[in-house]
């Protein structure tokens, strides 16, 4: 009953894969369609954007600020009622009556505004645009990195799908032996030389492979998913790659830390923004001077000026104490400032300590490529002598299922091996690109 079932899955998985389309890739179609059009970096870039957005916003410390503005009023406040008449210049002797003074009529005023401010010492709004400068450039950084991220991400998931299809290859060869092997015992067995228990193995033996096959196609499926999604390409067909694994031969004597790569470069000028934000809050102590002007048109009818002035001036302003508030601000941002520059440096040191570990690793992934080749090589030859005094009947059955089992495994781990000493490259790669 369990055979059966599990010969149901398998053809069932078999026909869910059939029906979906298998389209061919390369690696560098890979990678240009991930940089092209992957959500992740759209993200980042917008993310820049704002950054440059609130940069942008830093230009009000050198620009004017200028609003225009229209007023109406009715009033009969004597004080108003006297100004509005004296803005629109139409005061007569009459109006200096005491009895009109304290008792206006009915007045009405339209008023336009032209007003101007503009900034001409603003000491901490410098540094403060210098620090948003800085906040713009690391968003710059730190997309450029996440590119770099996404596109080993990409050559890894590539890899992952190369070797998926390796392990559909070994298995299907597998399951080609061991079905050869199902006819020798059928035949063995109605010429009496095997018990029906070989037999039995035998067939379990292929149920095996089959489960194992089907679980390597569903591996090549995910995989193709995971590209999909990289690619942000909403087909999830079944990619196949135009190459197959092979080792990437690579020097790793010459492979260091860069303080030009861009996450950690971003970090140093993460530190900058803060060492500008600690110099803003301290030019906060210091006065600001602005100049200002206003055109100003009246008239006792909607959108008329018959009566126009203006006004211009400059404002020196300091702010001598603000309750300790500037104090208390000051002291935070010197906090930041320090505690920046101590998360550059462990940064900076924690990523040695990972390039070192990763030169290890493929120290030892590399000895394991050769160990492993040369158990593939002992285990090929192991089968084949199995399999031939098999044939002769001078082996059990048992022998040579363990024998294919062990060399399957063995195929298994090479290529396996293969991808975790490319992988380790890559991850070199990307610790250590400029």
């Amino acid at each position: 009953m369990r055979n059966t079932i599990a010969i149901l899955f398998f053809f069932f998985g078999i026909m869910y894969l059939q029906s979906q389309e298998v389209k061919s890739i390369s690696k560098s179609e890979v990678l240009i369609r991930v940089s092209e059009k992957n959500m992740t970096i759209k993200i980042s870039e917008e993310e820049f954007n704002a950054a440059k957005g609130d940069y942008k916003q830093t230009n009000a410390i050198f620009l004017p600020n200028i609003t225009a503005s229209h007023t109406g009023i009715s009033t009969t406040n004597p004080l108003m009622a006297f100004g509005s008449k004296l803005n629109q210049g139409i005061l007569t002797q009459a109006d200096f009556n005491p009895a009109l003074l304290n008792n206006p009529a009915q007045t009405q005023n339209f008023a336009t505004k032209i007003e101007i401010q503009q900034p001409l010492i603003n000491l901490d709004g410098f540094y403060q645009r210098k620090a948003a400068k800085s906040k713009m450039n690391v968003m710059s950084l730190q997309t450029e990195r996440i590119q770099d991220y996404l596109t080993f991400e990409a050559e890894k998931s590539f890899m992952q799908l190369q070797l998926a299809y390796k392990g559909v290859a070994v298995l299907e060869k597998v399951l080609a032996t061991a079905n050869e092997n199902k006819k020798m015992a059928d035949n063995s067995f109605k010429q009496g030389l095997l018990q029906r228990a070989d037999v039995l193995n035998v067939e379990v033996r292929v149920t095996e492979v089959k489960n194992q096959l089907q679980t390597a196609k569903s591996n090549v499926q995910n995989a193709s998913n995971y590209l999909s999604f990289l690619m942000n390409d909403k087909s999830y067909v079944i990619y196949k790659p135009t190459d197959s694994l092979s080792v990437i031969p690579m020097n790793i004597d010459d492979k260091t830390i860069s303080e030009n790569r861009a996450d950690i470069k971003a970090m140093q000028l993460a530190t900058n923004a803060y060492e500008a934000i600690n110099k803003a809050d301290k030019m906060a102590f210091l006065p600001t001077l602005n100049a200002f002007g206003s055109y100003e048109m009246y008239d006792n009818k909607v959108f008329q000026g018959n009566a126009n002035g203006y006004l211009i001036g400059a404002q020196l302003s300091w702010d001598i104490f603000k309750g300790s508030k500037r104090f208390g601000k000051s002291q935070k941002s010197k906090a930041e400032l320090e505690k920046s520059k101590l998360e550059y440096n462990q940064y900076v040191s924690k990523s040695n300590l990972e390039l070192n570990k990763v030169k290890r690793q493929l120290v030892d992934a590399k000895n394991r490529l050769e160990l492993t080749t040369l158990a593939l090589e002992q285990s090929e030859e192991s089968l084949r002598i199995i399999k031939n005094r098999f044939k002769e009947g001078l082996e059990k059955t048992s022998d040579l299922l363990l024998a294919e089992t062990k060399y399957a495994q063995k195929q298994l781990e090479y290529y396996q091996t293969i991808f975790e000493y490319n992988y380790t490259q890559k991850y070199l790669e990307f610790l250590t690109k400029k």
